[in-house]
């Protein structure tokens, strides 16, 4: 059973039966939302959007995975390539990033996921985009996350799982911020660290 998350927003990351989850996957999905008017067909232009994933140790980034760096050095989250242009708005994943949390390093104590579009298209040309977790060993979603309302800034700041007692919980953040690259997005990202 899959929640829809609500901006601020937090789930356990525990199974149902008390074990805990080895691998999640934070998968993010788009479509250009589709022109209006006459010269719609000759002012189309693709939107790629980017998830990234920011490990952090006591609110410092460490390590990051994105479209230029796609294994995390300790090998933990994995991106599973850069998509371009987004899908034709059938529900699945365009980009994912898997998260082994057995593996994390003890001291990442948090992951944060954004999504920004580097072409520098805002969201209000964007529609059906979601981003959700999934517990991988399964392909049960645990929780969605959908971009609603368009808007004029060109990322967000979608979610974080993070260290709580023994295991993990996650957190819908639902930020909306402009910028092309993660890079641009880090000062707004600590604000939810």
């Amino acid at each position: 059973m899959s929640v829809n998350l609500a901006k601020g927003q937090q789930i356990s990351l525990s199974k149902s039966d008390g074990g805990a989850l080895s691998v999640v996957r934070m998968g993010l999905g788009w479509k250009a939302a589709a022109r209006k008017g006459f010269f719609a067909r000759m002012t189309a232009r693709e939107i790629d959007l980017d998830a990234s994933a920011v490990l952090f140790a006591s609110k410092q980034p460490v390590d990051v995975v994105f479209f230029q760096h796609l294994v995390s050095d300790d090998g933990s989250v994995r991106h599973t390539g850069d998509n371009l242009v987004g899908g034709a708005g059938q529900g699945g994943d365009d980009e994912s990033i898997l998260v082994d949390l057995q593996r994390v390093p003890v001291h990442v104590d948090q992951i944060v996921f954004t999504v920004n579009s580097f072409t520098g298209q805002t969201f209000a040309e964007v529609e059906n985009a979601f981003c959700r977790l999934v517990e991988e060993t399964t392909g049960q979603e645990l929780a969605r996350y959908t971009l609603t309302g368009g808007g004029q800034h060109t990322a967000q700041i979608m979610a974080k799982v993070y260290r709580s007692g023994g295991g993990w919980q996650m957190a819908a953040i639902g930020d909306p911020v402009s910028g092309r690259t993660f890079q641009d997005l880090m000062p707004a990202i600590t604000r939810h660290l």
